[in-house]
């Protein structure tokens, strides 16, 4: 069921409305379009990997296999899907490295593509506008004034979302309260991050609002009793609904599906956020 006159899409609506105290963002696809493109990074490089294996795959079914993984692991810690490579490389009779100069690599070969866009950040020659989903801003403008405490969990290794944290200029909305991937991955997840909030605040059903793109993300907020916001971005064209997002964020649980936070008054009345003193 749409909203009308907007693209917010309701789920479940039977979810409670006017006890938000907390909300929690994923960044990459849901605040931030900096690392956009970043598939078409880690793909290419995973099955150059493979192909080098003693396989008898073609390229395009090493593709194929690996878009799969890439894509159904979205959302946890980078590294785990290098892990799934290892795997998969030793799968195949080949030697491989450890996960970690794989994501290794792959951070270097993204820097290649994004590195402009950060420059452009800090030179103050791009509007952060351009490289954030539409409305992220007012989003966080409008949670911060209703006195909500906002915290960020991100797959992506905290260094580098710290830094374009601060590049987009949002770092004043989540003070400390930055959470990203580390070298020593099992003592961190969005699972870990959730489960620590709802116990240090005391969070009630109803109390957490979380928004994100990924899988991961929308299943931990739901099984805490927070309330999911999917966020079926088009990073590239920053504009309309990405099937393939929207139909594993409804997979996951998710309550409410959003292209971006266009439709902010529409989006905080259906939350409860507006009756928030």
């Amino acid at each position: 069921m749409f909203i009308p006159n907007t693209r917010i899409e309701v789920i479940r609506s039977e979810f409670p409305r006017g006890r938000i105290r907390v909300g929690l963002f994923d960044f990459d696809g849901t605040l931030s379009l900096i690392r956009e493109g970043w598939p078409e990074i880690m793909i290419p490089m995973m099955v150059e990997h493979l192909a080098r294996t003693p396989t008898t795959e073609s390229r395009q079914v090493l593709a194929g296999r690996v878009e799969e993984f890439v894509m159904r692991q979205n959302g946890k810690q980078t590294i785990y899907q290098m892990i799934q490579l290892a795997d998969e490389v030793r799968q195949r009779g080949g030697t491989p490295l450890d996960p970690l100069k794989y994501k290794r690599e792959y951070h270097d070969l993204l820097w290649q593509r994004i590195e402009g866009r950060v420059a452009a950040l800090d030179g103050k020659t791009t509007n952060p506008e351009l490289l954030t989903v539409p409305g992220s801003r007012p989003l966080l403008e409008r949670l911060t004034a209703a006195r909500l405490n906002l915290y960020l969990a991100s797959g992506t290794d905290k260094v580098y979302v710290q830094n374009e944290v601060r590049a987009l200029g949002l770092e004043g909305f989540f003070g400390p309260h930055i959470y990203g991937a580390i070298d020593d991955y099992k003592n961190f997840s969005k699972k870990m991050v959730i489960e620590k909030l709802v116990s240090e605040l005391n969070l009630q059903p109803g109390e957490l609002v979380g928004f994100g793109d990924g899988f991961v993300e929308i299943e931990e907020v739901k099984r805490a009793g927070g309330i999911a916001v999917g966020v079926a971005s088009d990073e590239k064209n920053r504009t309309g609904i990405n099937d393939w997002k929207r139909n594993r964020l409804i997979q996951a649980g998710a309550d409410v599906i959003v292209p971006d936070y266009r439709d902010l008054g529409p989006l905080m009345e259906l939350l409860g956020v507006a009756n928030i003193v």
